[in-house]
């Protein structure tokens, strides 16, 4: 609609305006008229006026409208949930996100040689050094035992930010629940509390990584999908340590945060040596990858350290996925190599031994684990899986006798489940498995158990 141009009636106000006083003197009769005839035209201009900001003010309103949609609208055209800035004092610009899951664990558990004790990692998840080993001829009277906990739900933030310049950033901080209680109140009877334990805390910049995250000796995308924290431990390189990382295309390599695990011959007693540790580790890694799945090959160069005492350690580990079809793949784990007892295992076994003269020797070991997952739908799954791990413990270091026999030489594991996805995101698992720990002087203890799960990922 064409607008009228207010200023017209208000020229010719002012004109009559002028004239007015002129054509009084001679027709004094018609004052009366035309004085009602300007207030007339004075109104219409007033409202006119008053209409024009009316309209300014409609205009700037649909304005600040349609831009609070834009902020509230997503690039893909799904509704934000958020329409201002959430990262108040991050770069402008900056993108927010949040996720993690739920996760409800419930087990029932049969140790042929004692119950594994209450509290320790071994009653939430596989851990195959909490295994209970008696002495020989020893049959103790164990009933299985019932535990259930949420302490693997986690959650994650991260906010990433690229320049003008087109520099990526990356913040990311991840944690569970997996921390412990607190004295009075974390425990079973009453509220089951739960420290936060900070799993990830990184920063990346374009392909340098620093701080907190898988080391990069271990290949997370190689793991099976387990109703347990992880199933395969006994063949799994799984470490979570502070680093400084660069990655070009497949090729990665890092310097990581140094510790020693020593085992005493005499004693057999295990301490960790971080103390002395001076130089950090060295891993690098290199990463195939294509529609068939993918081959990883990491080796790791330690220095390993006791008060003066001190050694090298030197390892390797092949990795990968093998895609079979649509609905099946393998996922398989090697690792082995000199000092890399705390790499695998859980640290199964000691980076070193310490003889009665003194001296420090790296303890060879090695591990590994095969998988197979089959999809019988988009909803239902199924994963069997075996993993090993040995250790060399040389018999003819100074002052090995009967405490040495102790020494963990052998520990295995076979798992089987089937996760169902009733609906997107929701997973209820169930998990069968029987481990075993053997050590130097052939005695075992085995551990049964039945694994439930309900998780839901957000």
């Amino acid at each position: 609609m064409k607008r009228r141009n207010p200023m017209r009636p208000l020229a010719l106000a002012m004109s009559l305006a002028l004239v007015a006083p002129g054509v009084a003197f001679g027709q004094t009769a018609k004052e009366k008229e035309l004085e009602a005839r300007i207030a007339q035209l004075e109104a219409q201009v007033q409202a006119l006026l008053q209409q024009q900001q009316q309209t300014e003010a409609a205009v700037a309103a649909t304005k600040t409208e349609l831009d609070e949609v834009r902020v509230a609208t997503a690039s893909d055209g799904k509704p934000a949930i958020q329409r201002s800035p959430i990262l108040t004092a991050g770069n402008p610009g900056s993108v927010f996100s949040y996720g993690g899951f739920i996760k409800l664990d419930a087990m029932v558990t049969d140790t042929s040689d004692g119950a594994i004790a209450e509290g320790s990692a071994g009653r939430m998840f596989y851990v195959p050094s909490t295994i209970p080993v008696t002495a020989n001829g020893a049959e103790p009277d164990t009933d299985p035992y019932t535990d259930f906990h949420a302490a693997f739900s986690r959650f994650w933030l991260a906010a990433d930010w690229t320049s003008e310049g087109g520099d990526k950033f990356r913040g990311f901080i991840e944690a569970d629940m997996f921390g412990g209680g607190t004295a009075n109140l974390g425990n079973e009877v009453s509220t089951n509390t739960h420290g936060i334990t900070i799993r990830h805390a990184y920063v990346t910049w374009n392909k340098w990584l620093a701080g907190q995250t898988w080391s990069n000796f271990q290949d997370v995308a190689a793991l099976p999908e387990a109703v347990d924290f992880v199933g395969v431990t006994e063949g799994t390189t799984f470490v979570r340590q502070a680093q400084v990382r660069y990655t070009n295309g497949p090729w990665s390599v890092a310097l990581e945060n140094p510790q020693t695990t020593v085992s005493t011959v005499a004693t057999a007693a295990r301490n960790n040596a971080g103390g002395s540790d001076l130089l950090p580790d060295l891993t690098a890694r290199y990463v195939m990858k294509g529609d068939w799945g993918h081959f990883s090959i990491a080796g790791l160069l330690r220095q390993l350290k006791s008060g003066d005492e001190s050694d090298t350690g030197a390892a390797v580990s092949l990795s990968g996925r093998f895609n079979l079809g649509a609905s099946d793949d393998i996922r398989w784990m090697a690792s082995y190599g000199s000092g890399i007892g705390r790499y695998l295992a859980f640290g199964l076994g000691a980076d070193a031994a310490l003889d009665a003269n003194g001296n420090l020797h790296a303890r060879d070991g090695g591990g590994g684990f095969v998988a197979w997952r089959h999809a019988f739908s988009p909803k239902l799954r199924s994963n069997l899986m075996y993993s090993v791990a040995e250790f060399d413990n040389d018999r003819s270091l100074a002052g090995w006798g009967p405490a040495s026999w102790a020494e963990v030489e052998r520990a295995q594991s076979f798992h089987a489940n089937l996760i169902y996805s009733p609906f997107p995101k929701l997973d209820v698992g169930a998990e069968v498995s029987w481990g075993q720990r053997e050590l130097e002087d052939d005695r075992k203890g085995d551990l049964k158990r039945f694994h439930t799960t309900i998780k839901y990922s957000f």
